[in-house]
């Protein structure tokens, strides 16, 4: 597979993606479990430059090999707290949102909402979003991963 472009999609992208990741950090949310958040749902949607850099970012934010490899099973695994388990369920049903499924049920918000603030809350849906509209753009211009933005 070959990428179909190779520059970037618009110069101003660069200043906007800044300004999110911005008001991501301005949540409080660990950067370790963001780097999970990023990672369950780039996985889900087979983006392969952002599962590779969200183990990156994980990785030098401290993040263990066993619990990164464990992510994608994350509900069979002893590796995650509640909190993370709350943000990993989050981030599944907002990202499969298609075809009928669920989203994300009152069930799945109450649980995330038992533990964390709502600035928080706000800095892990900014996460979720940002990670799918990163891995539908890869997906359509082929980004590979392993590539050094």
């Amino acid at each position: 597979m070959e990428a179909r472009m190779k520059g970037t999609l618009n110069p101003d992208l660069g200043t906007a993606i800044q300004h999110i990741y911005k008001a991501i950090a301005a949540g409080g949310v660990d950067h370790r479990l963001l780097s999970l958040v990023h990672l369950r749902a780039s996985q889900i949607n087979g983006c392969s430059p952002c599962v590779f850099a969200s183990i990156d970012s994980a990785k030098k934010a401290g993040e263990t090999d066993e619990r990164l490899h464990h992510v994608v099973v994350w509900r069979e695994t002893p590796f995650f707290t509640d909190e993370e388990r709350a943000a990993l369920e989050l981030t599944e049903a907002a990202t499969r949102i298609q075809d009928g499924a669920a989203g994300v049920t009152d069930e799945i918000w109450d649980a995330a909402a038992d533990h964390f603030a709502e600035e928080q809350l706000s800095a892990i849906i900014l996460e979720i979003a940002t990670t799918n509209f990163f891995n539908r753009i890869n997906h359509t211009i082929r980004e590979q991963a392993g590539k050094t933005w």
